[in-house]
């Protein structure tokens, strides 16, 4: 007797299984899934960080997946210094038109990616980590960029024009 919870496994490891054999961004990899009670196993190699956290964001939006243990890892052909990943880095943060690289910068240590820098926009700083995610040799990105905030009622036009012209008081 076939228990109801092992052919949902097989049909979500049918489905797992086309994903990674016909998906343009992963098809080429030699990447294996297990499935037991809809949890994921994943194990295999890629080439980016990016990569990887794609697949996972992939897997999550399949009905039936209950959790992943994403055991891929990240490697790249031949030796890549430190120096190397930041060069690839900072041409990944230039190229990009959403990143400015006066608010965020990268250093780069055993292949973690720290941001550092302020800015004012957290949008920038999500689209900084998920760049720098593309370059070979990046296996963990770390956000040290501090986030300007600013109290939107005293950016108020009334708050502006009192601050600037200074008449609050309207006495005699």
């Amino acid at each position: 007797m076939i228990n109801v919870e092992q052919n949902s496994d097989k049909k979500l490891q049918e489905v797992i299984r086309e994903l990674l054999d016909t998906d343009k961004d992963i098809r080429g990899y030699a990447l294996e899934a297990d499935v037991v009670n809809g949890e994921v196993t994943l194990q295999g190699v890629v080439d980016t960080l990016a990569e990887k956290v794609r697949l996972e964001e992939k897997l999550r939006q399949i009905p039936g997946v209950r959790r992943i243990e994403n055991n891929i890892t990240i490697s790249t052909d031949g030796e890549i210094t430190d120096a190397d990943v930041l060069k690839e880095v900072r041409e990944e943060l230039n190229a990009d038109p959403e990143v400015n690289l006066r608010d965020i910068g990268a250093q780069v240590s055993r292949g973690t990616v720290i941001l550092r820098g302020h800015t004012d926009n957290p949008a920038q700083v999500q689209r900084a980590a998920k760049t720098a995610a593309k370059a070979r040799g990046v296996h963990r990105v770390l956000n040290q960029v501090h986030i300007d905030r600013h109290d939107d009622a005293d950016l108020s036009l009334e708050h502006i024009f009192h601050s600037q012209v200074r008449n609050d008081d309207d006495g005699p």
